[in-house]
């Protein structure tokens, strides 16, 4: 266009930064037709500015300081503006700071429209804030915001990443209109919470009412399946994709049914499963696998496995982890040690567990032997506390999840800092008995913490929901609705 001579308008930029924010993995032509607004003079326009910081956004947390200083600069009248740098924050993986922005906009006096809506839920969806996500419910209800199809599949999304399974299906279940991805919503929900039974009958009552299900769907029965330890449920949905449907399973399929069997212990049936897929596993399948034979004892074909993936993917970190975890479990602390020194050569660690509240409207995190926080002697008393009272009633630390080669006490010592309990603790200190405790976790809670989370429901008397990386965990008089599925 250039070539011949024709002139670029406002109307030219926006299309060309969507085009650029498409294709993420090459900001070098987003910074190109940038420097082009800039240069035609149309950088300032109201229209190229949104367009900016969503492109700036979709290219990655490391250029969200580009897209807020192009926010910074450009008048916020308009709600458009606003969503745009929230919903970069939150694919940024900053969603308190998106939540940080909506409250911001309130105050400005902009009034949010429905995007702004759902990417407030998203953020809150992130950061398991609950108390946030109600009130964003009331504020639809007293701004007249119509509740679309759209915000409604959104809301019983966050409402059941915030562990309130029971509200997502309250609202799935007054909406007038619902489309397969409404159905598949509230299914994921009941799957996370492992309330399989539930989440097959309303699968089956999709199908029933002449919704047909689609690949996503069958993610969420197969996710049910797994978690609810249901083997022959899900192995015939599994078979029922291609012969009833239509529907060639994908490789997400095959990921579902490997950790149904080894979340069920069937690790060699898993195995077997594995070997005969008819595509290539990826990574997330046998790490599925590692786990499994991890969870079980099958430590010497999680080992073989684990040297297997080091040696075809030698630059990725979660393989040197997955294989010193083995070694640590096995008390082979030379072959771990020569493990964590070649991580450390490759500049590789581990990603530090970190456990999330929402109190009052603020949300609070932990990191595992962590002093930042203004309250930290005060947890670290109660953590004491705690323990004390679990060893009381008999709760032995399951010392073999330390991955580090020390003596049985300072073993106890470690695992008594993990930064759930620190969340627990903390929560146990700020609200009066009977409170409900929700936790929002990034890794998987492991086995020490879930048998001591069911002591500290029943010590102290509390329904305590944790969401690890993988499911819902509801602890309650010293049970788990995950019945040791996980």
């Amino acid at each position: 266009m250039l070539r011949r001579g024709v002139a670029p308008n406002k109307f030219t930029f926006p299309f060309l930064l969507k085009s650029c924010a498409a294709t993420p993995g090459s900001p070098d032509a987003g910074l190109q037709a940038h420097a082009a607004a800039l240069k035609f003079g149309f950088a300032a326009d109201h229209y190229v500015s949104n367009t900016l910081i969503h492109m700036y956004s979709c290219f990655g947390a490391g250029f969200l300081g580009d897209a807020r200083n192009v926010f910074d600069r450009t008048p916020k009248d308009s709600a458009v503006t606003w969503s745009a740098m929230m919903g970069g924050y939150v694919r940024g993986g900053l969603s308190s700071d998106a939540v940080v922005l909506f409250r911001e906009m309130q105050a400005s006096g902009v009034r949010p429209d429905e995007v702004t809506v759902i990417g407030v839920l998203s953020a809150a969806a992130d950061l398991g804030a609950l108390e946030l996500t109600r009130w964003v419910e009331r504020f639809v209800e007293m701004e007249g915001i119509g509740r679309s199809v759209t915000l409604c599949n959104a809301l019983i999304d966050t409402l059941a990443k915030c562990g309130d399974v029971d509200g997502a299906v309250a609202v799935f279940e007054g909406m007038e209109e619902r489309t397969v991805v409404s159905w598949t919503s509230v299914i994921d929900a009941l799957a996370m919470e492992g309330r399989g039974k539930e989440a097959v009958a309303v699968f089956e009552e999709m199908k029933a009412v002449g919704v047909p299900p689609d690949d996503v769907a069958f993610i969420g029965v197969l996710t049910a399946c797994s978690h609810a330890g249901m083997v022959d449920e899900g192995r015939g949905y599994f078979h029922s994709m291609k012969t009833e449907h239509g529907i060639e399973p994908k490789i997400e399929h095959y990921g579902c049914m490997v950790d149904m069997f080894g979340r069920a212990g069937m690790v060699e049936k898993g195995l077997e499963f594995v070997r005969a897929m008819p595509m290539k596993p990826n990574l997330i399948i046998w790490r599925t696998l590692v786990a499994a034979c991890r969870a079980h004892g099958r430590l010497e074909l999680g080992e073989s496995i684990s040297r297997d993936l080091l040696n075809e993917y030698p630059a990725d970190e979660a393989n040197y982890v997955m294989l010193s975890n083995v070694f640590a479990l096995t008390q082979r602390w030379k072959e771990k040690s020569e493990i964590r020194r070649e991580m450390s050569k490759r500049g590789i660690t581990k990603v530090p567990g970190c456990s999330i509240v929402e109190l009052d409207g603020e949300v609070h995190e932990f990191i595992a032997g962590d002093e930042s926080h203004p309250q930290y002697k005060e947890i670290y008393r109660m953590v004491e506390e705690m323990s004390r009272e679990l060893r009381r009633i008999g709760h032995i630390a399951a010392t073999s999840e330390v991955l580090l080669d020390l003596d049985e006490e300072d073993k106890e010592g470690a695992l008594q800092w993990h930064s759930e309990k620190l969340a627990i603790a903390f929560v146990l200190l700020r609200t009066p008995p009977g409170t409900q405790v929700r936790v929002v976790k990034n890794l998987r809670v492991c086995s020490d913490c879930h048998a001591a989370i069911k002591c500290i429901s029943q010590v102290y008397n509390r329904e305590i929901i944790v969401r690890d990386r993988s499911r819902f965990h509801r602890f309650k008089d010293g049970s788990c609705s995950c019945k040791d599925f996980w």
